[in-house]
């Protein structure tokens, strides 16, 4: 009589399993968490109280508590439903600042702003006293008598082309933008519109998309609409940085220009366009941190401190007229940001072999901008700071000179923390990886990547 014995099991030893190369690539860290449904008052409330009400009914009924199912527990930060999205009205959105998370509510503050600019032009006043053109529009203009024209000619037929992308009038052409206290104004109506953007294509555009494609897992869904709209901003702020960076002396890194000539503080309308849309960009992005709208990940500390090390380079170097070496930051940092998106975007919709290559691509990216050329901006600081003109290296604000000798120390020190984050990420990145192709074992990895997918399984 033949035995029925389970066959042996494999005793537990407390170590994980090997990430494959995909799980890999979902554990590399990026700037963009998900977001944290559960962090808003009223889903937690709301899954208090039926909590609260399961536990009523099974004491007033055992036999039915005892038979009904067990209620799965559900993960903190797993996403719950689409109730976080809905407006609960304008005022009370206001108040909660559930504005941010519900695209309808950031659509009708956007709105109001819009309405009123154009009430005012047409049946109030007149534009040029709209008093709510600071939101929508670039304020503080330089007068046409002041503007100074006095940029290199184009040092080669990539610089040539990217300044005849857009064709633009004289008048456009030579308009000129000083810094003002109306740019805040534009900062806090276009971090409602990045609200709404990011909501909006989040639940309507990437979200479809991914169920159409056939991802199934909630989790797998969050993080390919994370990475879609990853794409979708550093993708743009990548091409619209190239595109500001060819109107400057210092094109693809001749950083001399970034000392020669200062104080830079006539603008060309599209660099204060974009440096007021990143801005608003991270302002939004530490908002969502602070009301806990984003997942918390194993490297948390290090992404508050990259949140606010960016927001620091941004605002003093607005402030202080140095907005050409923030151009160049910007470029080192977004065009790695918009190939690693790409890369865990195609990771989720199971398109292992593309994924493999543009990853590749990604390293390689990432080596050169994030690793070497901001390595030669850090040096750039240190080494050619005297490059100055002398008459500037005095502290007369009213006059755009701020940079007094110590200031090289000041500009050099979050440039270094910045570039010590990306030194630590390309570590993570390359254990991850050695990792995976070695096969050893997966200690260290983001929570939240292929934990919540998992955890998804056992649910079904």
């Amino acid at each position: 009589m033949s035995s029925s014995a389970p066959p042996p099991t494999r005793p537990a030893t407390g170590r994980k399993r090997a990430p494959s190369f995909s799980e890999a690539i979902a554990q590399v860290p990026q700037n963009a968490n998900a977001q944290d449904e559960t962090a808003d008052p009223a889903v937690a409330d709301r899954i208090a109280a039926a909590d609260a009400a399961a536990a009523a009914a099974a004491t007033k009924d055992p036999v039915a508590a005892s038979t009904s199912k067990p209620r799965a527990k559900k993960g903190k930060y797993e996403f719950q439903d689409d109730e976080i999205y809905r407006s609960q009205g304008l005022i009370k959105d206001l108040t909660n600042f559930r504005w941010m998370t519900a695209p309808a509510s950031s659509l009708q503050l956007a709105a109001i702003f819009v309405l009123a600019y154009f009430n005012w032009n047409f049946f109030i006043g007149t534009p040029e006293n709209n008093p709510v053109a600071p939101f929508l529009k670039l304020s503080h203009r330089v007068p046409q008598s002041q503007v100074i024209l006095d940029s290199l000619p184009p040092k080669d037929g990539i610089q040539r082309a990217l300044q005849n992308l857009i064709p633009r009038s004289t008048e456009s052409h030579e308009a000129r933008y000083q810094k003002g206290y109306n740019d805040l104004l534009f900062l806090v109506f276009h971090v409602i519109v990045f609200s709404f953007l990011r909501q909006s294509t989040t639940l309507y555009i990437f979200k479809p998309f991914a169920k159409w494609w056939g991802i199934k897992s909630e989790s797998k869904q969050a993080r390919f609409t994370e990475q879609g709209y990853a794409v979708l901003y550093w993708g743009s702020a990548a091409a619209l940085g190239l595109y500001v960076m060819s109107f400057q002396d210092s094109w693809w890194f001749n950083l001399e220009h970034l000392w020669l000539k200062y104080p830079h503080w006539q603008m060309r309308s599209e660099l204060k366009l974009y440096y007021l849309l990143q801005f608003s960009f991270w302002l939004q992005q530490a908002l969502v941190m602070l009301l806990r709208l984003e997942k918390p990940r194993k490297d948390y500390v290090e992404l508050i401190a990259h949140h606010l090390v960016t927001l620091w380079l941004i605002g003093w170097s607005y402030l202080i007229n140095l907005t050409m070496i923030g151009t160049t930051v910007f470029v080192c940092m977004d065009i790695p940001d918009t190939w690693l998106g790409f890369s865990k975007a195609l990771n989720y919709m199971g398109l292992d072999n593309i994924t493999v290559a543009v990853f590749a691509i990604f390293m390689v990216i990432w080596s050169y901008f994030r690793i070497y050329l901001s390595a030669v901006t850090l040096q750039s600081v240190w080494t050619q700071f005297e490059l100055i003109p002398r008459y500037a290296r005095e502290w007369e604000p009213e006059k755009g000179w701020w940079l007094v000798w110590w200031m090289k120390y000041q500009i050099f020190a979050p440039m270094f923390l910045l570039f010590l984050l990306n030194v630590f990420w390309y570590v993570l990145m390359w254990r991850i990886m050695l990792r995976a192709i070695k096969g050893d074992v997966a200690d260290e990895r983001e929570e939240g990547e292929y934990d919540d997918e998992e955890d998804d399984k056992k649910k079904q």
